[in-house]
């Protein structure tokens, strides 16, 4: 029985078509994910952005896939497409075309301004990549097509192309190489992209499907699906149910050819070019799905941080805290003789003696019960931590399982989690510090024992 193709081939491709596509390592796994999901992509973006070099390469990672490319404008006509009529078919009154070469043999293809073309155009497209099949004559046959890869300056806004629009699942927008990489842009060495070695068969194309449809959705996954779905309604985006089912699809399909039998939430990175319908609307959609499902946002602990200052503030109080004798008079009398040369010198040897002589003592009870309300506020910022620690130490797994996300994205997500971390450990230390300072206090063993009242801060908000 045929196998699907293992992730580590799978990474081999991808970066075999990334092969000098710069800042294109998204719109690349997206429309690879996409060719192996039997879905179709559309990228949105102005002219010299590397939308066909991506689907030329993108042809290489099918083995035997036939393209076919055509810029499609308002005079573009069906032949054009799908091929000439059949002068041998029509002398038998049969009304066939020559598909051979065109769009209903190919595997990939490319559509540049692909919403230019005419109401006859569009019709025929919509049964094809939706079905995949073609009507030739009285016949409908099917057709090897993979993917389809549109293109388009901009999303439209004629209501009479949405059905169109709708076929598309993911709408990946393209934009010009951002300063930082203008440099490189300057020096690539030739526009030859590195073929992949192993591009992918017919067979496991299938056991990947089988895979698929194996893969299971998990509760969590369906209730973050679910506020998925309010959210686009609050923003009034309109999300058919035929595209739910495909999203949920395609994030099978990125678990199943990661080695995996459930959809993680880390798939759900997908989300906003499944559901956006501009281009503007990624951008707050990618924030809810970082911020609210994969926890990118680091985490502080405000309960923590007002409990460290309360006990920084009283340890700077004891601390300069000083004896009621009359060793004061003494004291501003040395500061104030203190001067340049030797005597000066003793002078402040004898006042720093005096200062540390009228530092306030405290009884050993009250230093107990001061470190041992810091060793209780230790010991709760350890059980906050541990949580914060397993689920970032289970992030970093999970995203070392990321077959298809952007190493950009990995990441981001992966420095929200560490710096979760480190804003703890840093609050920790200072605790840690405040405690030692409590400890270092002056004792006086013969006063009164006496606890003082414990420190007050926002219990509420550490329970």
């Amino acid at each position: 029985m045929p196998q699907m193709p293992s992730p580590e081939r799978l990474h081999s491709l991808i970066h075999a078509l990334e092969a000098g596509l710069l800042e294109r390592s998204e719109a690349v796994r997206l429309a690879l994910l996409a060719a192996l999901a039997g879905e179709h992509v559309l990228l949105i973006g102005p002219p010299g952005t590397a939308k066909s070099a991506l689907a030329r390469r993108l042809q290489h990672a099918f083995l035997g896939a036939r393209y076919f490319e055509r810029l499609l404008t308002r005079f573009s006509i069906p032949e054009e497409l799908f091929g000439p009529l059949s002068l041998k078919a029509l002398e038998d009154d049969r009304y066939e075309r020559l598909t051979d070469g065109y769009l209903p043999t190919a595997g990939i293809a490319f559509l540049d301004e692909v919403f230019k073309a005419n109401s006859a155009i569009l019709n025929a497209l919509l049964t094809l990549l939706n079905e995949r099949e073609f009507d030739n004559g009285r016949e409908r046959v099917r057709t090897p097509l993979v993917c389809v890869v549109g293109a388009t300056n901009e999303v439209p806004a004629d209501e009479a192309l949405q059905a169109f629009y709708d076929r598309f699942l993911l709408r990946v927008p393209v934009v010009p190489v951002s300063d930082a990489g203008f440099a490189q842009l300057l020096t690539l060495e030739g526009d030859a992209p590195l073929l992949p070695s192993a591009p992918i068969t017919e067979a496991e194309r299938a056991a990947l499907v089988v895979a698929r449809d194996a893969v299971r959705l998990g509760e969590p996954v369906v209730a973050a699906l679910a506020e998925a779905r309010a959210l686009v309604r609050t923003q009034r985006i309109a999300v058919s149910d035929r595209r739910w089912r495909q999203t949920v699809g395609l994030l099978k399909t990125a678990a199943a050819s990661s080695g995996r039998s459930d959809v993680a939430l880390l798939d759900l990175w997908l989300l906003p070019w499944c559901l956006a319908d501009q281009p503007a609307q990624l951008a707050p959609l990618a924030a809810w799905v970082h911020d609210t499902l994969l926890g990118a946002t680091p985490i502080d602990a405000p309960w923590l941080t007002r409990a460290i200052e309360a006990f920084e503030q009283q340890l700077g109080l004891e601390t300069q805290a000083q004896q009621e004798d009359g060793d004061a008079g003494k004291l501003a009398l040395a500061r104030a003789i203190a001067g340049p040369g030797e005597g000066a010198s003793l002078t402040r040897v004898f006042a720093a003696t005096l200062e540390e002589r009228m530092r306030r003592r405290y009884s050993p009870l009250h230093i107990e019960a001061r470190v041992a309300q810091l060793d209780e506020l230790l010991a709760r910022t350890e059980r906050h931590l541990a949580p914060l620690d397993q689920h970032a130490q289970a992030m970093q797994s999970a995203l070392r399982q990321q077959l298809w996300m952007p190493p950009a994205l990995a990441g981001r997500i992966g420095r929200a989690h560490a710096a979760s971390l480190q804003t703890v450990a840093t609050l920790v230390g200072r605790l840690q510090v405040v405690r030692a300072g409590f400890a270092a206090l002056p004792v006086d063993a013969a006063l009164a024992a006496s606890a003082p009242a414990p420190l007050r801060w926002d219990e509420a908000a550490a329970a």
